[in-house]
């Protein structure tokens, strides 16, 4: 049963499809829980933003219990100029904005995380990354994704990094899915 339903993450939808327009990225910092509040606000105001979720279920009582949560919690990715940004700071849900010195990397890993979220796979949130070889996979619905490669017990993971943040998200792959890629994830993959 969910406790709330999915609700928009991205407004619009095609944000991160292509290159970035005009605007910028920014990086705000949240007030404790206060993503999802802050991400309504903006798009009830026509704010472009980005809050990437993951779907978290549970048993409590012998019910079953699902709910969407931030990968990156404690942050949205607000896009737009500078009136977008006060926009979203006149809603008194904002601690700090983080500054992003290089705009094409962060729309090309957030972009890369939305691929991953909107597929079919699972994914689980990383706080931080082992040093880890860099991968392609090959086969399947995120064949030329590019990342890192961890091992977590038994499991072989696809990390994807949103590198300003130092916090990654991952999903779980077989051998043969992948193979050696480049160090540069790619703004494709």
């Amino acid at each position: 049963m969910p406790l709330l339903a999915l609700e928009p993450f991205i407004h619009p939808e095609q944000l991160l499809d292509g290159p970035p327009d005009d605007g910028r990225w920014w990086v705000l910092h949240t007030r404790p829980r206060a993503e999802k509040t802050l991400a309504r606000r903006c798009h009830d105001r026509g704010v472009a933003y980005f809050l990437p979720l993951y779907r978290r279920q549970w048993v409590s009582g012998g019910r079953q219990f699902r709910s969407f949560l931030p990968l990156f919690p404690g942050y949205l990715f607000l896009h737009g100029d500078d009136q977008a940004r006060l926009t979203a700071l006149e809603t008194n849900l904002v601690a700090q904005v983080l500054p992003v010195e290089d705009q094409g990397r962060l729309h090309a890993d957030l972009g890369r995380v939305h691929r991953l979220i909107t597929g079919a796979a699972a994914v689980t949130p990383e706080d931080r990354l082992a040093p880890g070889d860099p991968v392609e996979i090959t086969a399947g619905p995120f064949a030329g994704l590019t990342g890192k490669i961890v091992r977590r017990g038994n499991e072989v993971r696809f990390v994807v990094e949103v590198e300003f943040l130092r916090r990654a998200v991952s999903m779980e792959v077989e051998g043969w899915m992948i193979r050696p890629g480049s160090a540069t994830p790619t703004a494709a993959g």
